[in-house]
């Protein structure tokens, strides 16, 4: 059998797995975001924190729920990661830099998990377990919150209330992300990862010196840094490790986890706003984008543009052995869709072309499908961009699932599109002007303009990958890319909460003859259309400085 046909196959296998936990897991998500009911574990947390789980927030009081629980977030995780010399299980680990605490801190809040350190070789078990893990969870389940409260947004009318962050936030953790994360971790220790809280210990030699290798506890954080679409790895190589992801299996069950949730929104969606139609057309968009970047993402891969291509049967170069090109391909493409980031394969190693595919899935907003929560408001908000534009086309007052689409709500959907763009744009330019970021380079030209592009967009889109060229561990990069990452997770949020409370005031319209159907396939196109081209317009001038020159040239 050759690669490509095993590459096919394998995103077949894919495609059906999701395709039958989309209908019960979908349903699921949409009862207990619904529910009325508080299950005695959930009672004795509201109990601690002092909430109260039946009062009704609109949409400021939401926003100072998030705010409030992420900022204490990562001042706790901050401490946690300057005392760690004290700390029991640190493994002889002494305490981290100022600078890298504060962007790892930021990073793991704002469900990034950008890594400028060795994790093997800086985090004990603690941190790990007791702090990166947790974020892990909380920072997942602070994503969805916003989104359903942006779907509750659109399903209420005559009402600025959107739901109880604190209720929607446990319940997503306790009910949600727990059980699903128990039974990967399962799975993936049947897999061969491993789950211990063992010590360091010397594993042999290698080119004279000694290897030391350290435990942990892998295969738990492994599941929800994949189901969270977190991504931080509990090692450097992250999911090219061995003790992370042993084989192809594991491979492509992590790209599973990666996925589930995020596809699945869309069916709880559209049950919450009472048409499982409308669910489908967002699917329908987010499918149509994850598999033509896949398939583009493969073949790119795949061609072969040189003897020493043709000796290894395409671009292997920073591959895995143990995935190949294809499952390399069809990861890579998963991470930067949604804000995992991830990585079984080396994204700086891939062709001009992949490398560009990568940046291009995270600058288009990672809505295909995107994070966990993030994906579906991100979507739901170029849907309304779209509703827009088609207004505009034809005349009428743009409406989406019976809310009008005022000068209100479109002002709300720009700025939460500007955001991103300006800090990456913005924070790319002037590394490139001052003379110390670009010291942080190991490539020069057009490569090396990716490095710097990747970073910011890595960063500020949430994501969270690297492009592996670039030493981002200095004061610069640790402070700007920190605050690229709050800024790029919190500040669309705002504009996100107010759009769902200005939509949930109105009194529902009517459709009529001339209402543009939003729940079928030509909806769904122009929805498609919309989204490449604003991300066109937007990036294209600095994908053509960066991986569109390198793939031309080579």
């Amino acid at each position: 059998m050759s690669s490509q046909i095993a590459g096919v196959l394998q995103l077949l296998a894919l495609i059906a797995a999701l395709a039958l936990a989309y209908r019960p897991l979908g349903d699921y998500m949409a009862r207990v975001y619904s529910s009325e009911k508080h299950y005695t574990p959930e009672k004795w947390i509201y109990k601690v924190i002092g909430a109260d789980p039946a009062a009704e927030m609109r949409w400021p009081a939401y926003l100072r729920g998030v705010l409030a629980f992420s900022a204490v977030s990562v001042l706790l995780l901050y401490l946690m990661q300057r005392v760690q010399g004290s700390l029991p299980g640190s493994l002889g680990f002494s305490s981290i830099d100022p600078d890298q605490a504060f962007n790892t801190a930021a990073s793991f809040v704002a469900n990034t998990n950008w890594q400028s350190y060795y994790g093997e070789q800086a985090m004990g078990h603690v941190v790990q377990t007791g702090g990166l893990a947790v974020q892990n969870f909380l920072s997942a389940a602070v994503g969805m919150a916003v989104a359903v409260a942006l779907v509750r947004g659109f399903a209420r009318s005559r009402t600025g209330e959107l739901g109880n962050f604190w209720a929607d936030l446990v319940r997503g953790t306790v009910r949600i992300l727990i059980p699903i994360s128990v039974i990967g971790a399962i799975v993936l220790v049947a897999c061969g990862a491993i789950q211990n809280f063992s010590g360091i210990h010397q594993v042999g030699q290698f080119m004279g010196s000694t290897q030391e290798w350290n435990g942990g506890a892998v295969a738990s954080q492994e599941a929800i840094k994949e189901l969270g679409t977190n991504g931080g790895g509990y090692f450097n190589a992250n999911s090219a490790h061995p003790f992370e992801n042993p084989n192809p299996l594991s491979n492509l069950f992590e790209i599973f986890l990666i996925l589930l949730i995020p596809f699945a929104l869309t069916r709880t969606f559209g049950r919450m706003v009472g048409s499982l139609k409308q669910g489908y057309a967002i699917l329908g968009a987010m499918a149509v984008i994850w598999i033509g970047f896949t398939a583009l993402m493969m073949w790119t891969e795949f061609a072969h543009r040189s003897p020493a291509f043709e000796i290894a049967g395409g671009a292997m170069e920073g591959k895995e052995t143990r995935f190949g090109i294809a499952g390399s391909s069809i990861f890579a493409v998963a991470t930067t869709l949604t804000s995992t980031g991830a990585v079984n394969s080396f994204h700086s190693s891939y062709t001009g072309f992949g490398g560009g595919i990568t940046l291009l899935g995270m600058q288009l907003g990672e809505i295909a499908p995107g994070g966990v929560g993030s994906g579906l408001y991100g979507m739901l908000i170029m849907a309304v961009i779209a509703v827009f534009i088609a207004g505009l086309m034809v005349g009428r007052t743009p409406e989406y699932l019976g809310k009008k689409i005022g000068t209100r709500q479109i002002t709300f959907a720009a700025c939460y599109l500007l955001i991103t763009p300006a800090l990456v744009l913005g924070f790319t330019a002037v590394a490139l002007a001052l003379p110390t970021p670009g010291h942080s380079m190991t490539n020069s030209g057009a490569h090396g303009f990716s490095e710097i592009l990747y970073a910011y967009t890595s960063g500020a889109n949430n994501n969270g990958s690297a492009f592996a060229g670039l030493n981002a561990d200095t004061q610069w990069f640790n402070t700007t890319i920190g605050i690229a990452m709050l800024l790029g997770r919190f500040v669309p949020m705002v504009f996100v909460l107010a759009l769902a409370g200005s939509l949930a005031e109105q009194q529902p319209v009517p459709g009529t003859a001339g209402t543009l159907r939003t729940d079928k396939p030509l909806y769904a196109g122009l929805l498609v259309g919309t989204i490449l081209i604003i991300t066109g317009l937007t990036y294209f001038p600095a994908l053509a400085l960066g991986p569109l020159a390198e793939g031309l040239a080579s």
